[in-house]
């Protein structure tokens, strides 16, 4: 069988692969041999910089070429590296064959062939290469992302900001806020939270096989290796790789950071899964209605149904892609001794999580843009919820020290269908100035609202 969108075993190679089009380069297994090219290519060109007498700097040419190797990596190369990965059945290793390949014919780096890959161990590449990975699928992919759905939810706070509507505690009516402040709420936290993914620094070693530079310094032991690692690792693309150094390792890099990436991200899923659900829960009960697209089918048997698919499909994949976020994060950080290769194959799974993490953020998007509030049917509800005015009349009554101001408002309220009149009896009742029995009896639940609007229009 040939491998098709449809033959995929992966739904994210599969049903949604054109939804991941700006992911699968960065994360794919040719994303991952185009960072290691890139990797052994910078290493390789730094070398030649160091001031060894053994290898004099390259030319300009040479340089441009070997950047060019870079800039220019396809699929036909990666499939290359494949065929080579056939005879040594080491994907590092054929990287290194692959790129000495390239030298033929090419005497100035064919005569330094061999310091392709010198005093590398095979992680020194690999996890430079994932770094590289995981901060251009943060930076290209899942921020803007993220960056995409807190401008939509500021829109929709600004815009609903005054439009009032009955809050649900426990699932029963309680005081009412607005919509916009509903999702100034979320907005809030989705800051925060996409902060601390953009935050978190994406670290690089390269000090060999167990993190000492064993290697390095047999060759030579008065050279300061550690600085010009840290050098190549920070200084910024081309010339370097960008990242931020890691001092510290047995032969793996410890992937502290992954992990704390990964909880970032899984964090801010967790925020939109609960807002998810939320908006499902408003469109049931039809505070929002849903743009209809022609030629779309809600239900099989029931023509009338418009069904909040987005929001159920994000919360589905932002689920899956936290199980899969939370086993990288409690897995990765752990090695026997200074390795085993528990890793290796669970880091090849980076991709499928911000795979459905973005999936489920497409998703999003595309139902709060077909959403479309119904003021009326928000109205409706709040004007059947004149109990919620329990809480501002007791507490004025506390405020002029009226004895058992809960209790009476209980007695009045609570298990009972409640009316105006029932409120406003008991307001002209109460001894206290008659300005405040004026406001309480001016109020209704949909200008009980306190500081929601201004909170919404804050943000």
């Amino acid at each position: 069988m040939s491998l098709s969108t449809i033959s995929a075993l992966s739904p994210l190679d599969g049903r949604y692969a054109a939804k991941l089009s700006a992911l699968r380069p960065i994360m794919s297994e040719q994303g991952y041999m185009h960072r290691r090219v890139q990797v052994e290519i910078t290493w390789f060109i730094a070398l030649s910089d160091a001031g060894f007498a053994e290898f004099a700097p390259l030319s300009e040419g040479a340089r441009t070429y070997l950047h060019g190797l870079v800039s220019n990596f396809s699929e036909a190369d990666a499939a290359a590296i494949k065929e080579i990965e056939k005879t040594t059945n080491h994907d590092v290793k054929a990287v290194e064959y692959w790129i000495k390949g390239k030298f033929d014919g090419r005497p100035e780096l064919q005569k330094a062939a061999e310091f392709v890959h010198f005093a590398c161990t095979s992680e020194d590449i690999n996890n430079t290469s994932h770094a590289l990975q995981i901060r251009v699928g943060r930076d290209m992919v899942v921020l803007p992302a993220l960056d995409r759905i807190t401008l939509k939810l500021r829109e929709m706070a600004h815009q609903f900001a005054d439009v009032p509507m009955l809050s649900r505690t426990h699932g029963q009516t309680a005081s009412p806020t607005t919509v916009g402040k509903e999702i100034a709420n979320v907005l809030v936290r989705l800051q925060k939270a996409t902060e601390q993914i953009a935050n978190v620094k994406v670290l690089g070693k390269m000090n060999g096989a167990v993190g000492n530079y064993n290697a390095h310094l047999s060759a030579w032991p008065d050279f300061d290796w550690e600085a010009f690692v840290k050098k190549v690792i920070e200084t910024p693309e081309p010339q370097g790789l960008g990242l931020n150094f890691q001092p510290y390792s047995i032969q793996i890099e410890p992937h502290d950071y992954m992990a704390e990436f990964f909880d970032a991200v899984a964090r801010a899923n967790t925020i939109l899964v609960d807002f998810s659900r939320d908006v499902w829960g408003y469109v049931s009960l039809g505070y929002f209605k849903q743009k209809l697209k022609a030629g779309e089918i809600g239900s099989s048997t029931m023509p009338h149904k418009v069904n909040p698919i987005d929001f159920e499909n994000a919360e589905g994949n932002l689920g899956l892609a936290n199980a899969l976020l939370k086993h990288l994060s409690e897995k990765l950080p752990v090695s026997r001794w200074q390795r085993d290769l528990t890793d290796s194959t669970v880091l090849r799974n980076i991709g499928v999580a911000l795979g459905y993490a973005t999936l489920a953020y497409t998703s999003l998007m595309t139902g709060l843009n077909k959403l479309e509030l119904n003021e009326e049917r928000l109205q409706e509800d709040l004007d059947h919820a004149w109990e919620v005015l329990a809480e501002p009349i007791q507490t004025v009554m506390r405020r002029y020290g009226v004895a058992g101001a809960y209790e009476k408002l209980k007695e009045v309220t609570r298990g009972k269908t409640v009316q105006a009149a029932d409120l406003h009896h008991l307001i002209r009742s109460l001894d206290i100035p008659q300005a405040d029995k004026d406001r309480l009896l001016a109020m209704t639940p949909a200008s009980y609202i306190g500081k929601a609007a201004e909170l919404a229009r804050r943000v």
